[in-house]
């Protein structure tokens, strides 16, 4: 049996058409995805999260995906605007702000932009970073992002499928490596916006202005795992949890135990 396939519809945000997929009844669960990807980043954990009694909302930023673009350089702040909209549009006053990686940064933002409209926050790849590590991540990851571009023969695209499958080491199907360079490209916004928002952001600044109920879910495998643990220092009173192994994919990696932990906090609320 296929699992069962989240509902897809849009709403009206402040920059255009926000889409969203939703699949599950419970407690709501807002999702923001990683950079530069989309909703479906999720797609292995809409099943298991709603199984687990939870309505499960996974957003595309603005620019990624099906979401209307902004007409400027946005920030993370900007990604943030759009949580009330989608939350307006599915009739629901408050949800659990969930994010990885550069979502986490983006779901921390909109809990401390809009504190009515959040239960609590997990934070699945935080992003605290040191000035140094800002300037390095800003003069190479988005100076390469930037010069971005099709190539003859469509290398751009093999070039993309060859870093997803090296980072996966053979832990994710090839299929759904395809569907990550689907993903990547698939947004109307420029492909370096998203990580030039989250070297921005100053996310170990953010974390100390949390209220809120908080999460922080990592994996020892992931490349920004030692972010977590500087961030879990940051805030000891935040829940924590880690699985073994995996990496950037451990959504798909370990789909059950990820989602499990998730549930298990929103559970506890």
């Amino acid at each position: 049996m296929n699992p069962p396939l989240p509902r897809r519809a849009y709403a009206d945000g402040p920059f255009g058409q926000v889409h969203y997929r939703v699949l599950g009844q419970g407690p709501a669960v807002l999702m923001f995805h990683q950079a530069p990807m989309t909703s479906a980043q999720f797609d292995g954990v809409y099943g298991p999260l709603s199984a687990h009694g939870l309505q499960v909302i996974g957003v595309d930023m603005p620019g990624f995906g099906m979401s209307d673009p902004t007409d400027f350089v946005p920030r993370v702040e900007d990604y943030a605007r759009v949580a009330p909209a989608v939350l307006d549009a599915l009739g629901l006053d408050k949800a659990v702000m969930l994010g990885h990686h550069t979502g986490s940064a983006v779901a921390t933002e909109a809990a401390l932009q809009f504190p009515d409209r959040a239960i609590a926050l997990v934070l699945a790849g935080p992003l605290p970073l040191t000035e140094e590590e800002r300037s390095n991540f800003l003069a190479t990851v988005t100076v390469q992002e930037q010069a971005f571009a099709a190539l003859p023969g469509g290398e751009h695209l093999a070039e993309m499928f060859k870093t997803r499958e090296r980072m996966a080491a053979g832990s994710v199907p090839l299929h759904r490596l395809s569907d990550y360079v689907i993903q990547a490209l698939s947004g109307r916004g420029a492909y370096w916006h998203g990580h030039h928002a989250a070297f921005q952001y100053r996310h170990e600044l953010s974390l100390l202005k949390v209220k809120h109920p908080a999460f922080i879910l990592t994996n020892t495998g992931d490349m920004i795992y030692d972010l977590a643990l500087r961030a879990r220092a940051l805030r000891p009173d935040f829940a924590y949890a880690e699985l073994d192994g995996g990496g950037v994919d451990i959504v798909d990696q370990q789909p059950d135990a990820w989602s499990a932990l998730v549930a298990g906090f929103v559970h506890s609320l």
